[in-house]
């Protein structure tokens, strides 16, 4: 082990005797600013007594510079600037602006509130638009209507078919008695508006059920009343309640159902009974041209009272068809489908859509499809351009087989297209003759 050794001699180097010396000089200077001021305060006894009442002095003028001034009395002192007083013309412009905001914030309240009312007009009208379209549809439209039915049919045989098939369909039905005698008529319901709203109203189609006797009475009063220069008296009963319908209301349907229901003249029809009413083929199809085109009446023989009811039930429900059918075809072109299959193009005022009508164009021409026709538009985007090619070209059959070299893409496949149809579009962008056959 190594043995320490206390060192027997310092070295001490200048830096630390400079600081030796300066931490003397602070010393000595301390001690002799010490030394003064005790002797000066020994010299002048008073002096500490005098600096006492100044201090308090001072912190005495400190307090009352901290205290708030005292009132000046009135007219003493500096007087503070007056206020501006406001001339008779700017309070009147005030007031005017005032008032001028008042109207604004008035007229925006009233804006505002005519806003909100037209808007609840429209949203209850776009309500009162949808119910009622909802209420013209068929189904819907089908329990408004009212089959009307004259008790005297129902005391033909055969009848309880009618009333039956009503009743499954589950159709109102009213048994009441109506102007025209064994008849049938219908009435809608419509949406009550107020007390004094009309609660139904009554279809112009009637539905009158005759027998082949009673059809040949009416026949021979009608052919009887052609003679006489159309003298309506003296008709026949079913012909005179018939007529006087009609003349009150010219916009009534009349169908005139003549059923075989008597075994004598079972499957005869109108013309086999001619030989007992003494009448001819040619006076039967005169009375029945009359009542069809003079009168609005349409004839239709049935076999019974099956036939008649599928009649009723057609003609029931062609009625409940009839509001919406009217509501649709309320525009200007309805036979215009819109679609894609209409051959027409839209073209936007930016010139979009005017390559679509250029296709359209050429597809136009026999056996050119929509493939080929995507081919010549792509070469040339408008007929322009391709009346300039053909310009461009100088013999003729050049130009007729100027698109012959196409190609077409369809189904996977690549073909040309053909000096024929090639030569047919150059006849029809060219041709001078109005008459010329393209194809």
């Amino acid at each position: 082990m190594s043995v320490l050794r206390r060192a027997k001699t310092w070295e001490i180097s200048e830096s630390e005797e400079e600081t030796d010396a300066e931490t003397k000089l602070v010393l000595n200077t301390s001690q002799a600013v010490t030394t003064k001021v005790s002797t000066d305060s020994k010299e002048d006894p008073s002096s500490d007594r005098e600096c006492k009442p100044s201090s308090a002095t001072k912190s005495e003028t400190s307090q009352t510079s901290a205290l708030p001034p005292p009132p000046r009395p009135h007219g003493s002192g500096t007087p503070s600037p007056a206020r501006k007083r406001r001339t008779k013309e700017e309070i009147e412009a005030d007031r005017e602006k005032a008032r001028e905001r008042r109207e604004e914030r008035e007229r925006q309240r009233a804006v505002r509130a005519r806003e909100k009312e037209e808007r609840r007009r429209e949203q209850q009208r776009r309500r009162e638009a949808a119910e009622n379209l909802k209420s013209l549809r068929p189904e819907n439209c089908l329990r408004c209507l009212t089959v009307c039915v004259d008790p005297a049919l129902l005391q033909q045989d055969g009848s309880d078919i009618l009333l039956d098939t009503l009743a499954a369909f589950e159709w109102r039905i009213s048994i009441e008695s109506q102007q025209l005698p064994n008849s049938v008529t219908w009435t809608r319901d419509l949406p009550q508006q107020g007390d004094d709203g009309i609660g139904s109203v009554e279809e112009e189609h009637v539905v009158l059920v005759l027998g082949l006797t009673d059809f040949m009475d009416m026949v021979v009063s009608v052919k009887t009343m052609l003679d006489s220069d159309g003298e309506e008296t003296g008709v026949g009963s079913f012909l005179s309640p018939l007529l006087e319908c009609l003349n009150r209301d010219a916009k009534k349907v009349v169908t005139l159902l003549v059923t075989d229901s008597q075994p004598d003249y079972s499957g005869t029809g109108a013309f086999g009974v001619q030989a007992k009413q003494g009448m001819e083929n040619m006076d039967i199809e005169e009375v029945l041209v009359y009542l069809q085109l003079c009168k609005n009446i349409s004839l239709v023989f049935l076999d019974g009272w099956q036939e008649v009811t599928n009649h009723v039930c057609a003609v029931t429900k062609a009625l409940s068809k009839r509001p919406f059918k009217l509501l649709t075809e309320r525009a200007e072109l309805p036979f215009c489908v819109d679609g894609s299959w209409a051959s027409g193009a839209r073209v936007e005022r930016d010139g979009s859509g005017l390559i679509q009508v250029w296709s359209k164009q050429i597809q136009q021409l026999n056996r050119v499809s929509p493939a080929v026709a995507s081919s010549v538009t792509a070469a040339y985007p408008s007929p322009q351009l391709l009346l300039q090619a053909y310009q461009s070209l100088e013999s003729e059959e050049e130009r007729k087989g100027l698109l012959a070299g196409l190609v077409v893409k369809s189904g996977g496949k690549e073909r040309r297209i053909g000096p024929e149809i090639s030569a047919r579009v150059y006849r029809c962008f060219t041709a001078q003759n109005p008459q010329l056959v393209l194809d």
